[in-house]
């Protein structure tokens, strides 16, 4: 079943699978432990994603149950097409208005992180900068001629390419210094770069929301095999010891 689910995202998800040339990514310490970072990238996601894209092969009160979030909570501040606490996540954009405003419908993100990976995503929701030749002003260094509007700059603010001037080679010449905001955005770069972290979490945990509780589960086997191990071999010695 998840081999059919990575198959049918894979076919979805063509369209994001012509990238820039090959930028080095940034390492994304997330941790699926943190529930609080869960919970707020949740928030992230239906507030600032789940307007254009879906999570079709997860279920409302699955992701409230293993984040910790009341379902009612969840039907009040998280839920905003009308749809069930049991429902899939599904968005209200019409497919076909949705190919018309971005050449084609925004992909699935149910298992983004396990196709991408985590340091993909975190890299390139951080590569975003202005750009007047494109449809939403925008375009992003991880992906060239990304056709969706950067959603997250209301946080970060309007990020632009920036140039110094350096000696080389005993020239004066200007030399591109990264991407940086005009300081308009709610948060300032360590709390946005944190804010972006804790969606990559979210992400990471929807591409397989039964790592949870198998890391879990696992800590248990672990623990119970060092025991009866331990039991064994004491009953072992105890036996050997009357046989000789």
């Amino acid at each position: 079943m998840k081999s059919l689910l990575l198959a049918l995202f894979l076919s979805a998800f063509s369209g994001f699978a012509i990238a820039s040339d090959a930028v080095q990514l940034d390492k994304a310490n997330y941790n699926l432990q943190d529930q609080a970072s869960l919970q707020r990238g949740a928030k992230l996601f239906m507030n600032y994603c789940a307007g254009c894209h879906q999570m079709q092969y997860q279920r409302y009160s699955r992701t409230a149950d293993d984040l910790g979030i009341p379902p009612d909570l969840m039907v009040k501040n998280l839920i905003f097409t009308g749809a069930k606490i049991g429902d899939h996540m599904n968005n209200a954009m019409p497919a076909e208005q949705a190919a018309a405003w971005f050449g084609k419908i925004p992909p699935d993100l149910t298992l983004v992180a396990r196709v991408r990976g985590a340091d993909w995503i975190y890299t390139f929701l951080r590569s975003f900068y202005e750009d007047d030749s494109r449809p939403w002003g925008v375009n992003n260094e991880v992906f060239k001629d990304v056709g969706m509007p950067d959603v997250l700059q209301p946080l970060q603010g309007m990020p632009r390419k920036t140039y110094e001037t350096r000696l080389v080679d005993g020239e004066e010449k200007q030399v591109y210094a990264g991407i940086k905001t005009d300081g308009t955005g709610e948060m300032n770069e360590e709390e946005y770069n944190k804010a972006v972290l804790d969606l990559v979490n979210f992400l990471v945990y929807a591409g397989e929301p039964t790592r949870l509780k198998a890391q879990s589960l696992g800590w248990k086997v672990l623990v119970f095999l060092a025991i009866f191990f331990g039991c064994a071999y004491l009953l072992k010695r105890e036996f050997w010891r009357d046989v000789h």
